[in-house]
């Protein structure tokens, strides 16, 4: 099995400048490691190290890709707001959006990043690789049309779905978000649509405050082709399996697409500071099983996945690895430093229960 890996040093350059969050700098306020924004390159960069170091990197068909075109951009974003974008990031940066921030030559790395990932598709729909991880770089499942948020510049997976479109390498696509965050951006896309279908799992209530509610089901012609599983904070490896088992694979038996997309958040994870949702290395090792079982079931085994939140510096690269190693079928493992301390963590049997009645409530009202 050829699995691809896309990725470029230069997707590690981008930064959100002098950016303090939510903390005024000055008098008793130290000023934060890169200005105070979680989005940083360190637990990308320390996932390509991880796999440089123990060799897995060798068994991938590793390469960079070309920035998407301009056409590629017009297709999802609104000229104004690419304009917009471009003329503040070659005068030094700034932010146009909402916790968006953005310095010197961010449009530039943005454009490549939604590259990697349209690189990442192209290759498994034309049949070069049998699937793909494409570390891209800022992520990009909140990118609206014309609005960046959440440390979103570019929409990367949307902008990937639509040239393979255009292109006619695909007509179905099913894109799976399992972010901590709902994916706004993406669904936003989407929401009429009847060609691809849009599901995302992720904290309730948590980022951002005012979408993923499970009635949202679509608009128009896209009506019953979005799906949002807000989970209670909490959730754990065990419930994070029964979503994907009960609710997400039947959704895609449903829908049938010719692939499917995983957007790749690691911000599940049991450390990261942005969720509380107390997921495993091996959750995600997991989840991807469960991905590629239904993508051999009824795509060819056509899966893509594409980067985008996590910020646990320490254990995203132990997260990241094991999802690649499950993706290749490689047989190199990074052991997880943490599994024995974070299996005791997990909810009780009786939360975990209780978890499993709110699935199955979710499962009456998405039916």
């Amino acid at each position: 099995m050829t699995t691809g890996f896309f990725w470029d040093e230069k997707c590690f350059w981008h930064t959100g400048g002098n950016y303090a969050s939510r903390l005024p700098i000055g008098g008793l306020v130290q000023p934060m490691v890169a200005g105070g924004l979680p989005e940083t390159s360190e637990s990308k960069r320390r996932l390509k190290n991880l796999l440089d170091v123990t060799g897995l990197i060798a068994e991938l068909d590793a390469r960079t890709a070309p920035s998407a075109t301009a056409e590629d951009l017009a297709r999802v974003h609104t000229q104004s707001y690419l304009s917009s974008f471009k003329e503040m990031s070659d005068n030094g940066g700034g932010e146009i959006g909402l916790r968006a921030p953005f310095a010197q030559d961010s449009y530039e790395i943005a454009a490549l990043s939604a590259g990697l990932a349209k690189g990442a598709l192209r290759a498994v729909l034309t049949g070069e690789c049998d699937n793909a991880y494409s570390l891209s770089r800022p992520p990009g499942h909140h990118c609206l049309p014309d609005f960046p948020n959440g440390f979103c510049l570019l929409a990367n997976i949307a902008i990937a779905v639509e040239a393979a479109l255009a292109d006619g390498l695909c007509k179905k696509v099913a894109i799976v978000d399992w972010d901590v965050h709902h994916g706004n951006g993406t669904e936003a896309v989407f929401y009429d649509r009847d060609d691809v279908l849009t599901i995302s799992l992720h904290q309730d209530r948590n980022y951002p405050l005012d979408t993923g509610a499970i009635t949202d089901r679509g608009a128009g012609a896209g009506v019953g082709y979005n799906m949002n599983i807000p989970l209670p904070a909490g959730a754990g490896h065990a419930t994070y399996l029964e979503v994907m088992e009960k609710l997400v694979t039947p959704a895609l038996e449903a829908f049938k697409p010719d692939v499917i997309i995983i957007a790749c958040g690691y911000d599940p994870a049991i450390d990261d500071p942005l969720g509380r949702m107390l997921c495993t290395a091996d959750t995600f090792r997991q989840m991807t099983a469960q991905m590629m079982a239904a993508a051999d079931d009824l795509c060819g085994g056509k899966l893509v996945m594409v980067h985008e939140g996590g910020y646990s510096e320490s254990y995203v690269p132990f997260c990241g690895h094991a999802v690649i190693e499950q993706l290749s079928g490689s047989a190199i493992t990074a052991p997880d430093p943490h599994a024995e301390s974070y299996v005791i963590r997990q909810p009780s049997s009786r939360l975990t229960a209780f978890f499993s009645q709110i699935i199955g409530e979710m499962q009456a009202e998405l039916s």
